[in-house]
């Protein structure tokens, strides 16, 4: 018997047994992990108890719960909300704007001739881009929809975008359109086509292939379609799905654009970006709104008559308009109010607990949660609560910190969602001769090449200007960064277009001086 006949050698049951034995007698002597998280003996960890699944188990079987919470958080928790809006004011803001940087090494263009392209072509993507025939709903032009693409993805734990066609018109030339949908609609297609059937995240396709959460992948886990419903799960109504293929069988272009962040392998549907600290925020919020309730109700100054004998009258009249009251019905009810009088009924008293609001630990208790949220999401808490009262340094720190994760999210939605809806765009106006681009359709590599681009956002900001100026003077003048960088870094502006723009401007100077320059005669 060789050695790998040994070690695959099957132990008897008595075997297995001894080992057993003998690895309890040695289960006080800890070792590795065994000492601190994996350890079975300590109080502090007897508790943890949890056993992790697969992606399917700790993930699609939580989405439905996860997205509710998380939405409820957006629309009543403050925190929540701007941690959201924040993401979505740095990260798109007003919209990413295409810059086309075509290789034209590769496609044999000159410096010039590229630059020439490069114009017209962003040219006649704004025609498209501003305009709402680019949204399958006509609700929003292509920079407004990529604002809601991202909060959907950060809501929802995914975002996603229907590519459809409709009729090329006068106004319009281009067919392609995005349909944003929610990510309930997609989902694993019911075995009972009843309304009460339960949902269910898995299932089989008629192929055999499995279906996760609406995303169907084959038998190497590749995502091959996905099953949209045409209602949300929530509408009481009877509900059908669609199965659209990932792909295009002969473009080879996406039909569903999903937008995720994973956190695990063959993960199919993204979590939501409040999932980690749901809890944190929904007590914080319970926590505020009990304390500013606390602190209505103190400052109110609210006085009850205690009577002795049998009577309805007030003497001081009402404590509340009838339109003000919200009780009117019920005579046993008594509203606070500044300076309002109850008169009590025959026997009756008030006992009034001195709730001692704002209670004086509130600020420094929310702020140290704050900071572990902020943590948790990747926005220090100077940038969740929008207060800088640190030093320039400190700030600076948060800013930087900050914007490391927003241009993480932005170069992904850029990837994407910006890029592919491009490339099909592209595509069209070569097609139909809008724009020429010889060897589009011939070869992969020249049609990469023609597509290649960047996509400007909104730029850090400042807040010292004069600072970052020199820095960027700096940066420059030794060779660290280039102009173009700079100016995209600093305003969110180009460059060139700058240069030309002050040309004329100073020509225009020039002319109201009548000749002069920097204020002195020639």
């Amino acid at each position: 018997m060789n050695i790998i006949d040994k070690i695959i050698e099957p132990i008897s049951p008595q075997m297995y047994l001894n080992r057993q034995i003998a690895r309890k007698k040695m289960a006080i002597l800890n070792s590795g992990y065994d000492e601190s998280g994996a350890s079975h003996t300590k109080k502090s960890m007897i508790g943890a108890t949890s056993v992790s699944g697969n992606p399917n188990q700790d993930i699609n079987d939580n989405l439905d719960t996860l997205r509710n919470r998380s939405r409820q958080l957006f629309m009543n928790g403050p925190i929540a909300t701007s941690a959201i809006k924040t993401n979505r004011t740095n990260v798109v803001g007003s919209g990413l704007k295409l810059k086309c940087r075509i290789d034209h090494e590769t496609l044999g263009l000159t410096e010039e001739e590229a630059a020439q392209w490069e114009k017209k072509t962003e040219k006649e993507f704004e025609l498209w881009a501003e305009s709402k025939f680019s949204d399958a709903t006509m609700v929003n032009n292509f920079y407004e929809q990529q604002q809601l693409a991202l909060m959907s993805w950060l809501l929802n734990g995914d975002g996603w975008g229907l590519v459809r066609n409709r009729e090329p018109t006068v106004f319009m030339p281009y067919s392609i359109c995005i349909h944003l949908i929610e990510a309930d609609r997609i989902s694993t297609p019911l075995s009972n086509s009843s309304m009460n059937a339960m949902e269910s995240t898995t299932g089989k396709g008629k192929n055999g292939n499995r279906i996760f959460n609406g995303v169907e992948v084959d038998k190497h886990g590749a995502i091959v379609a996905y099953h949209i419903s045409d209602y949300y799960p929530n509408d009481m109504k009877m509900r059908t799905w669609q199965r659209v293929e990932a792909f295009g069988k002969v473009t080879g272009n996406p039909n569903v654009i999903q937008l995720m962040e994973s956190e695990r392998c063959e993960q199919y549907r993204g979590v939501p970006y409040l999932a980690p600290v749901i809890e944190t925020l929904r007590q914080i919020t319970r926590y505020t709104n009990a304390e500013l309730t606390a602190a209505v109700i103190t400052a109110f100054f609210t006085a009850f008559i205690k009577q002795t004998g049998p009577t309805n009258e007030n003497p001081f009249g009402e404590a509340f308009s009838e339109e003000d009251r919200m009780d009117d019905a019920d005579e046993t009810t008594y509203e606070m109010g500044a300076g309002t009088i109850n008169v009590l009924g025959v026997n009756e008293d008030v006992v009034i607990a001195d709730p001692k609001r704002p209670a004086s630990g509130f600020d420094g208790f929310v702020t140290a949660m704050m900071k572990q949220i902020g943590a948790a999401l990747e926005i220090p808490y100077e940038l969740l609560t929008k207060s800088f009262l640190s030093s320039y340094s400190a700030s600076r720190a948060a800013l930087l910190e900050a914007w490391k994760a927003f241009r993480m999210r932005r170069t992904w939605f850029a990837n994407d969602f910006c890029q592919p809806i491009y490339d099909m765009w592209l595509s069209e106006a070569v097609a139909i001769g809008r724009i020429k681009a010889p060897g589009f359709f011939n070869d992969p590599l020249i049609k990469k090449a023609w597509c290649s681009a960047e996509w400007v956002g909104p730029s850090p900001g400042q807040i010292d200007p004069v600072k970052e100026v020199n820095a960027s003077i700096l940066r420059v003048n030794q060779g660290f960064s280039t102009r173009e960088k700079e100016t995209m870094e600093l305003t969110g502006g180009n460059y060139a277009d700058n240069v030309r723009k002050l040309a004329k401007e100073n020509e225009m100077l020039m002319t109201a001086r009548g000749g002069e320059e920097d204020g002195k005669d020639k």
